[in-house]
């Protein structure tokens, strides 16, 4: 199957919409191709303010009707005790609420931006859109993500080299309670390193303390500033760790 007959055989199609550029060449695809297409966004307590900004920009861009749900996903008990499966749980509350908003525009498809690269083997997030009766046409198409960033470079996307982003929530440990203090922490502290240069990282919870996944740059970059880093961070954890792990720049 290829994209544009995709959306020629679901031309009434509602996108799952985060602000990233998977979505982004998929909503790109949409408008090109499908007859009608709105695109949803859902604001939660595990999405932080760059991500709905870059949502809001990208729709702009490309001239879509961008509707945005909010959702207290802190509200569903499951969630809130961070299972293993945390994903899907999460998933089911989200893209159950783009379902029931797509219904009441009349769209019955429902689409996301998960592509051929991503590794969707014992993914409860995975599971929960299949049993939603989500498609992920970038994934049925074949489209890597290495592609994806080609087609939003070559349409002038500002997402096109965006590193992949994962929810707040993916910062705290399996079995720790998520909490809004420990999400508001992560974001407050995400965002000093991103004014100091840092795209390409997570800041891990651990107990307390940080601990740094890094690409390779900002590998360089830490190294070059670890003390600022470090005093910086250590306003909202006891000790910053390095971990050993290189982050892939995927």
């Amino acid at each position: 199957m290829t994209i544009d007959s995709f959306f020629k055989q679901h031309n009434n199609a509602a996108v799952a919409f985060s602000g990233g550029v998977d979505s982004a060449v998929l909503l790109f695809f949409a408008k090109r191709y499908a007859r009608n297409v709105k695109a949803y966004y859902v604001k939660s307590q595990f999405q932080p303010a760059f991500e709905y900004e870059d949502a809001l920009k990208i729709a702009e861009i490309l001239e879509i009707d961008l509707e945005v749900i909010e959702v207290d996903v802190l509200s569903n008990s499951e969630i809130v005790k961070n299972p293993e499966n945390r994903c899907y749980y999460c998933k089911k509350r989200i893209f159950g609420a783009i379902i029931n908003a797509a219904a009441r525009d009349g769209i019955e498809t429902v689409v996301d931006g998960t592509n051929a690269t991503d590794d969707v083997n014992d993914r409860p997030g995975f599971k929960a859109l299949k049993e939603l009766g989500v498609i992920s046409p970038l994934r049925d198409c074949g489209y890597t993500k290495k592609e994806i960033r080609k087609i939003a470079k070559d349409n002038k996307m500002p997402v096109f080299d965006k590193p992949s982003y994962a929810c707040l929530a993916t910062r705290i440990p399996t079995d720790t309670q998520i909490t809004s203090e420990l999400l508001e922490k992560t974001e407050k502290a995400e965002n000093l390193l991103m004014n100091e240069g840092f795209r390409n990282f997570r800041i891990r919870y651990a107990e307390g303390d940080a601990r740094l996944e890094l690409g390779r740059k900002e590998t360089e970059l830490f190294n070059k500033n670890k003390e600022k880093v470090i005093s910086l961070l250590t306003a909202y954890y006891g000790s910053v760790y390095l971990d050993s792990k290189e982050r892939t720049d995927e």
